[in-house]
C-alpha cells in the first residue's frame, strides 16, 4: 500500500470512529446517561479532527494541539464557518467539566445541543471530504 492509500484508509478508519462516537454519544443519552453522552459526543469531533490532521500529513500529540490545528488549518481559512469552532470549544470544555469536574452534573438541554453538535460538525467534515 502507497502512502496516498494509506493516508486515505485512516481518514476512513477516523470517520468511521466518529460516527461509531455519535451512535454511542445518541445511545447514552437517550437512556439519560449525559456525561457519557458529552464525551462521545466531543470524541466524535475529535475522531473527525484526526482524519483532517491524517489529511494533510500533520502530526498533533494532544487534544488542545488538534483543536489549535483545525482552527488554524480550517477555520482562520474559511474551510469551516466559525460556528464549527465554537461547537468544538464549548463541547470540550463540556467534557472536561463533565469528565473532571467535581460535583459537575451536565443538563439533559447540555447534553442535547452537544450531541446535535457533534452531529452537525462531523457531517460537516464527512462532507468536506467527499468534495476532496
Amino acid at each position: 500500500m502507497n502512502e496516498e492509500d494509506r493516508t486515505k484508509e485512516l481518514c476512513r478508519y477516523r470517520l468511521e470512529q466518529a460516527n461509531e462516537a455519535l451512535t454511542e454519544a445518541e445511545l447514552l443519552r437517550d437512556s439519560k446517561h449525559f456525561r457519557g453522552a458529552i464525551n462521545r459526543a466531543y470524541y466524535a469531533m475529535f475522531y473527525a479532527i484526526q482524519a483532517l490532521v491524517a489529511l494533510k500529513k500533520a502530526e498533533t500529540s494532544k487534544h488542545t494541539g488538534a483543536i489549535a490545528f483545525f482552527d488554524r488549518q480550517f477555520v482562520k481559512s474559511d474551510v469551516f464557518d466559525k460556528k464549527f469552532s465554537k461547537w468544538l470549544h464549548r463541547i470540550f470544555d463540556l467534557r472536561q467539566d463533565s469528565d473532571y469536574g467535581d460535583m459537575f452534573e451536565p443538563s439533559e438541554m447540555q447534553c442535547k445541543e452537544a450531541v446535535q453538535h457533534a452531529k452537525d460538525f462531523v457531517q460537516g467534515i464527512r462532507e468536506y471530504f467527499e468534495d476532496e
